[in-house]
């Protein structure tokens, strides 16, 4: 195994937060929050960036290395177990609103971190597998469409107006928000749409042929 590469496990951290989010109440349930946007953060400012980049022949020996494809696989798992103990945290007893609110963005953060950015790399790969892990963590976030609009819609036509995924210049960007998650999702809905009719008119063809 891969000694170097233990240190991208680091992001587990947030699964062992979520844990105590979704088992337990009070102040301990917005642990995952003041470690994502707080603690991170004020360690980010206080240590020294690496500046090192891999030279091309330790990026073909990272390549080959499968030790960082199942470390994405891990997290597959992770990210499924840590839905079911949400979902089931619920049944607990006399959670106030403020717990609620606790483990649901406990869980939005997961979803955003795993369940988004994880997808996307998983989702530019080749086989049917990876791209299947891809749609299976979106899934946790109900945001599925984005394996369709990002890898079809969003790297043909970025940073044009036909782009839903890109900002427009100065614009606001909870006005980006709000439009980006509207049109990515009627942007998949065309691409898929158009996708279906050319596979029936081939399938047609080849029946006449």
């Amino acid at each position: 195994m891969n000694i170097k590469a233990i240190k991208y496990l680091s992001p587990i951290t947030f699964y062992l937060l979520a844990y105590l989010s979704f088992t337990q109440t009070g102040l301990i349930v917005w642990g995952t929050l003041l470690y994502a946007f707080l603690l991170i953060p004020i360690t980010e400012l206080l240590i020294a960036p690496n500046k090192k980049n891999m030279d091309k022949a330790e990026e073909e020996v990272a390549k080959k290395d499968t030790t960082y494809d199942y470390m994405l696989y891990c997290f597959v798992v992770l990210q499924y177990g840590a839905l079911y103990l949400f979902l089931h945290s619920f049944q607990a007893a006399a959670l106030t609103p403020w717990d609620i609110a606790g483990r649901v963005v406990a869980m939005g953060l997961l979803c955003g971190v795993f369940g988004i950015n994880v997808a996307h790399e998983l989702g530019h790969r080749n086989n049917v597998f990876e791209q299947t892990l891809a749609k299976a963590l979106l899934l946790t976030s109900l945001y599925i469409h984005f394996f369709i609009e990002h890898n079809k819609g969003h790297h043909k036509n970025v940073a044009t107006p036909q782009d839903p995924s890109s900002a427009r210049y100065n614009e606001p960007v909870y006005t980006f928000f709000f439009r980006t998650i509207f049109y990515s999702y009627l942007s998949a809905w065309h691409i898929a749409n158009d996708e279906i009719e050319k596979k029936a008119y081939q399938f047609y063809i080849g029946k006449m042929k």
